[in-house]
């Protein structure tokens, strides 16, 4: 008799699609993996109510959450609507105690909302936003990964990470993060798988690693 299929949702970065998990392969006999993307959100949405919407989209119960990003901060939020065997987050924060202090900073001096006319202007200046570092050599290829740049969109998802206001760590999530991120720079990290010389863009650049590492994490008791 098969075991049960263990169905595994993704979801992304701020304003990217889901096409940076098109390398993430996960053994079919065991998973199934499933894409989930941004949507609009409705003005004044609370990200917790924004996250209630996101749940429409996930068809099963008993699933694994990764996030990327601004993503993995969305699939802690989308935890606490439903049940999930696995929550992983990527390249990102458990509370706002792990944000960088140039965000706090943006945080305490609403400069946040300065932002986001300048990313929709230079496709650029968001590629670097979004991805961090310097990625010159490859900024043709990143721009296949960004298409959310409403200006609904970005100046919400701006303001939801900076004001995030999570105190506590969720129990047992599963922090995967690189010694090389700008963005979210591991000195601030508690509590993490570290992959060494991972960078922000991990999960594009170093999917090998999690295809290999995934299926023993989301397992493991």
């Amino acid at each position: 008799m098969n075991e049960e299929i263990i169905h595994v949702y993704l979801m992304p970065g701020m304003a990217a699609n889901p096409t940076i998990f098109e390398h993430i392969k996960l053994p079919e006999d065991q998973f199934k993996i499933h894409w989930l993307e941004w949507i609009i959100p409705n003005d004044n949405e609370s990200i917790s109510s924004y996250a209630l919407r996101v749940v429409n989209n996930i068809k099963h119960e008993n699933i694994v959450l990764l996030g990327v990003s601004f993503g993995g901060v969305l699939v802690q939020e989308i935890s606490k609507h439903i049940n999930v065997r696995k929550l992983i987050i990527v390249s990102s924060v458990k509370s706002m105690h792990e944000l960088p202090k140039h965000i706090l900073l943006a945080k305490k001096t609403k400069a946040y909302a300065l932002i986001p006319t300048q990313l929709i202007s230079n496709i650029n200046l968001l590629i670097k936003y979004v991805f961090g570092g310097n990625i010159k050599k490859h900024i043709e290829m990143y721009k296949k990964y960004l298409s959310v740049a409403d200006s609904k969109y970005l100046s919400w998802a701006i303001k939801q990470m900076v004001c995030w206001d999570q105190n506590e760590n969720i129990p047992d999530i599963v922090h995967i993060h690189g010694d090389k991120d700008t963005v979210f720079p591991i000195k601030n990290i508690t509590g993490c798988i570290t992959i060494a010389n991972g960078t922000h863009i991990m999960i594009i650049n170093k999917y090998k690693w999690f295809n290999e590492n995934l299926p023993r994490i989301i397992l493991e008791n």
